[in-house]
């Protein structure tokens, strides 16, 4: 992995963006070693949880753009190839039954905008931008736009996709695109954190909660209640689930 580093800290797994000479655009290459990252620590029974973030001064500038000009001309199947290679990062993130959480510093445009809200979190500097800018360059937003539209709705997103305008960690904030915006000073320690408590929470219970949050997606709300039901009770039968109920049902008594 040329692109990504991977790294294990106990029960974190972390993945590290690593082409800051590149503002960690994103090439084949780097699509791929994304994939394969993930796919190592959804494997590995130890991680809890995924901590995704990048070396240098920005997130990611999405694509590699001088990766893109050697392809103009290499046809539809490439193409078609490359697209796809990052959209089953997008999908493998959603799929993960681990928590995938996101720091962002610096500027998260396009792609790598879409890599950072396909995460289950995404904390962002208080410095941060995202955007959308492919229309500018003649692009087409396609597959971050399956992600956007759920997040802050039809008018907001086509606003920012069409426009490519850039926005500011507090007004992502207030459309929906982050979790929680983090003072410079605090930055790094609310990450680890955030990370260290998700590590400490029971494995099984953090992978039900992540399969029905996503699996709600397009229900009725009855079929909804119905399918939280069914993970309610899966839950109760988990250990974590018998020893928690007791831990708090009974806490130790004080002298």
């Amino acid at each position: 992995m040329n692109r990504v580093k991977l790294r294990r800290d106990g029960a974190i797994g972390r993945i590290i963006l690593a082409r800051p000479e590149k503002k960690n655009a994103i090439d084949r290459e780097m699509a791929d070693d994304l994939f394969a990252a993930l796919a190592q620590l959804e494997g590995d029974a130890t991680i809890r949880v995924i901590h995704l973030g990048a070396e240098g001064d920005d997130f990611c500038a999405g694509a590699d753009l001088d990766a893109l000009e050697r392809t103009l001309d290499a046809g539809a199947e490439i193409h078609r190839q490359d697209a796809e290679a990052l959209g089953r990062v997008f999908l493998a993130i959603r799929a993960l039954m681990k928590p995938v959480v996101c720091s962002v510093r610096g500027r998260a445009l396009a792609g790598g905008a879409g890599l950072a809200t396909a995460c289950d979190v995404v904390l962002a500097h208080e410095n941060a931008e995202f955007g959308y800018p492919e229309v500018r360059v003649g692009f087409v937003p396609a597959m971050v736009m399956a992600i956007l539209r759920r997040l802050i709705g039809e008018k907001r997103a086509f606003e920012l996709v069409a426009t490519g305008r850039l926005v500011s960690a507090h007004e992502a904030l207030d459309l929906g695109v982050v979790s929680r915006v983090v003072p410079g000073a605090e930055f790094d320690v609310t990450i680890a954190k955030l990370v260290a408590d998700l590590a400490a929470t029971p494995a099984e219970s953090l992978r039900m909660t992540k399969r029905l949050f996503y699996a709600l997606d397009g229900k009725s709300i009855d079929e909804g209640i119905a399918l939280a039901a069914r993970v309610n009770v899966e839950a109760r039968s988990t250990q974590a689930f018998r020893e928690g109920i007791r831990r708090f049902a009974r806490p130790t008594e004080k002298p």
